[in-house]
């Protein structure tokens, strides 16, 4: 099974989307709602739904890029977002996106690249992020033994990826999670290293 752009658009066209919350992650919201400066560049990577993408909106944040590879999706939050100037949708692949954004939000998209992909997605996060960006978002603390999405894995495990280019400011069991994943979730919050 290759995970891809005809693997993703399948699980939304036949609304398999287990992972689907259906609103914003509680850890993110509250991380949200200490933000003060509503202007800096966001970026939301295989952002699905985008819930948290409303929140922002709804929060009266102002520079928000969301990127998806399945072009099911980006029809899908096109038309959500529709004439609003404080979003941009992008259907592309992320490892080829190119910008510099102040704060990446990361919720289930690390952990539905396949991991060998992991490495590379410190280095692209690192190289997206503007100087003093933020990597922050929600993790799995658990193995799945899955040979598919989501994948999971552990604390010591993900600082292995993210030692060389962030300062960890936060890597923690989440006290917040939803019920179904208390335990099961890392809150990071990781700091771009000055060059």
């Amino acid at each position: 099974m290759e995970i891809n752009a005809d693997f993703w658009n399948d699980k939304y066209t036949n609304n398999e989307t287990g992972w689907d919350l259906k609103s914003p992650s509680t850890p993110l919201k509250e991380y949200i709602d200490q933000i003060q400066n509503k202007n800096i560049k966001i970026l939301i990577p295989g952002c699905g739904n985008a819930y948290e993408a409303e929140y922002l909106l709804e929060q009266g944040f102002t520079a928000i890029t969301l990127v998806d590879i399945s072009e099911v999706v980006v029809e899908k939050i096109n038309q959500k977002f529709k004439n609003n100037p404080n979003i941009k949708v992008i259907h592309q692949d992320f490892f080829e996106l190119d910008g510099q954004f102040d704060l990446i939000l990361e919720q289930t998209f690390f952990c539905a690249l396949p991991p060998n992909l992991r490495q590379d997605y410190s280095i692209k996060v690192n190289q997206l992020l503007a100087k003093d960006g933020k990597l922050v978002g929600v993790m799995f603390n658990r193995d799945f033994g899955n040979d598919f999405p989501p994948f999971g894995g552990n604390k010591t495990e993900y600082e292995t990826y993210f030692n060389d280019y962030f300062d960890f400011k936060v890597m923690e069991k989440c006290y917040n999670s939803i019920p179904p994943r208390a335990e099961n979730e890392l809150f990071i919050n990781l700091k771009k290293k000055p060059k």
